[in-house]
């Protein structure tokens, strides 16, 4: 029985974007608060007493060798990267079942089980059971990270694309922020729900998800690729809050529609090809683009922030809760300034800015941390929050945004997923060293991590396209375009734009001459989907051209659902 009367709870045009972006924003503030809530337990007294075997303070390592210390290290680094293990194989898991549970229907799946893995953890009495329930939980989180973003740009008009993706960058940082301050709030309590609640608090987000995700519209080039056609369309139409037959909702179908005319059902390997599609380039630049935000050496602070204030920095137990969650407030607030920006200045120039800020920040911190004493202790403390500014604005919802807009219909779940893997995967390298390379290399650790940064930068330059103000099927036309990996730049830069930058048409989609080049690929290749009738396309009409050039001379009539 619905929960709802009306469809898409009576929601359309800004308000029903709105909602998606609500509802996508709310994960990806869950996401947040799972990647920030074990950073303020680490040195509580009342986590230790239950998980001794991860207790790296002074006072929890006081009369163990050097050796056991590092082992101690190494254990609590398990512990918390378990969880990424989870993440990982959630995303890895979108390739096969994205496409066939669709983008809400995942997200709901990712949210269930991130319930069970929360409750698993929250009521713990051992480290094994603990770490299940960690992998459990970011197995949830997996599925969402890996669909979330995917369904919030298929669902956005290009000029608010990555405004609204950006949104949900802010948002990680804003359940950052909320577990700092809980784990802070709830240190004063002697008991384990100093612990336990702040972990079983994430319940709560993944709930408001679960009641609210089915009844929003799913996306709709999801919908055309599977054959739901009409109600595709009628997606656009709510979307845009324009009646099905309304000429530019029609223009955008036509688009969509073309890119899924060349599409077949792909198998994973198709995510390597190199045609005239180019998918390795494409899926390559989405990986990457995941494992540099990754190995930039962000979650060395989000994970960790409590115990470099205490122990590598000298703090007291109180100043470095404190002064963690103060950090995660700024950070919260730094990541806004993308929002505002992203569709003025483009993905590469916030891109570029945040890598060359943070290999400073890193070159400053190792300076500060081997001088050591108050002074430049103070520094050192002042430039962890630094170095959150420069990669809340250039790199925070960066990826999560690009991957979505520079890959095809054809792969894109599976493309997301891959590439969300990739995130997962170094999270879980970076999370796992951090402590085990603190407590062998110290200052120098911030010296990997600067070189990282200062070789981002190049890469970033020389390889990534700008995306904004293209729509996700103009993408695909930049990419046929382009010869090899260094002209794509050039291409993204000089090829004409169909919107403007508040979302006027510039160019009519039918203008562009992409309609017949569409339909007459998908007609050569044979890759027209199985629910789609070709003779629609070629024979009774007589030619693909025959085909557009009677869309085009009654273009405010109904769509030919069998072929545009």
């Amino acid at each position: 029985m619905k929960l709802f009367n009306h469809r898409y709870l009576g929601l359309r045009g800004t308000n029903l974007n709105v909602a998606v972006g609500m509802i996508a924003g709310i994960d990806f503030l869950l996401f947040g608060y799972d990647q920030g809530v074990m950073g303020g337990l680490l040195t509580l007294p009342s986590f230790t007493k239950v998980f001794p075997e991860i207790d790296t303070t002074s006072a929890g390592t006081a009369g163990l060798t050097p050796s056991q210390a590092a082992h101690r290290s190494t254990i609590q680094g398990i512990s918390v990267a378990s969880y990424n293990v989870g993440c990982f194989c959630g995303a890895i898991s979108c390739i096969w079942i994205g496409d066939w549970l669709g983008r809400r229907k995942t997200i709901f799946t990712g949210s269930a089980i991130m319930v069970v893995g929360a409750a698993l953890q929250c009521s713990a009495f051992s480290l094994p059971h603990f770490i299940v329930g960690r992998i459990i939980t970011g197995w949830g989180n997996g599925l969402n990270t890996s669909t979330v973003p995917t369904w919030q740009s298929e669902c956005s008009k290009s000029h608010r694309r990555g405004q609204l993706v950006m949104v949900e960058g802010a948002l990680i940082t804003g359940g950052i922020m909320i577990s700092y301050w809980i784990d802070f709030g709830f240190s004063f309590l002697n008991s384990e729900v100093s612990w336990r609640f702040p972990i079983g608090f994430q319940v709560f987000f993944a709930l408001i998800i679960l009641l609210f995700i089915l009844e929003l519209p799913e996306s709709p080039r999801w919908l055309i690729f599977k054959g739901h056609e009409d109600e595709a369309l009628q997606v656009l139409a709510a979307l845009s809050d324009r009646s099905a037959e309304d000429k530019r909702v029609l223009s955008e179908f036509a688009a969509i529609k073309d890119t899924v005319l060349e599409a077949k059902e792909t198998r994973f390997k198709d995510l390597f090809t190199m045609d005239e599609d180019r998918h390795f380039h494409r899926v390559a630049l989405a990986y990457v683009n995941q494992v540099f935000q990754q190995i930039s050496g962000i979650n060395l602070i989000t994970y960790y922030a409590a115990t470099i204030y205490e122990n590598e920095i000298g703090l007291t137990p109180f100043i470095s809760r404190i002064l963690a969650a103060c950090n995660g407030t700024e950070y919260f607030l730094a990541s806004w300034i993308a929002v505002f920006i992203i569709e003025k200045v483009g993905r590469r120039k916030l891109m570029l800015f945040g890598a060359a800020g943070m290999s400073a920040s890193m070159i400053i911190l190792a300076v500060m941390t081997k001088i050591g004493g108050s002074g430049p202790g103070i520094v050192a403390a002042a430039f962890l929050f630094v170095f959150n500014t420069f990669f809340a604005i250039g790199w925070l919802g960066m990826t999560w945004l690009y991957p979505a807009e520079i890959v095809p219909l054809r792969i894109r779940a599976k493309a997301n997923a891959l590439s969300t893997s990739a995130n997962w995967a170094f999270n879980f390298m970076v999370v796992m060293i951090t402590p085990v390379s603190f407590s062998s290399i110290g200052y120098k650790t911030y010296i990997i991590f600067a070189v990282i940064n200062a070789f981002i930068f190049p890469v970033v330059y020389f390889f990534y396209p700008e995306t904004a103000y293209r729509s996700l099927e103009e993408m695909d036309t930049i990419f046929q375009k382009t010869k090899n990996i260094f002209s794509v730049v050039w291409t993204a830069k000089h090829e004409p734009r169909r919107y403007g930058k508040n979302g006027e048409v510039l160019i009519e989609y039918e203008a562009t001459g992409e309609h017949e080049r569409r339909v007459s690929n998908a007609v050569r290749r044979g890759s027209v989907l199985s629910h789609i009738d070709s003779r629609d396309y070629s024979g009774e009409k007589g030619t693909t051209r025959q085909l557009s050039e009677d869309y085009r001379g009654n273009p405010g009539g109904p769509v030919p659902l069998g072929g545009i």
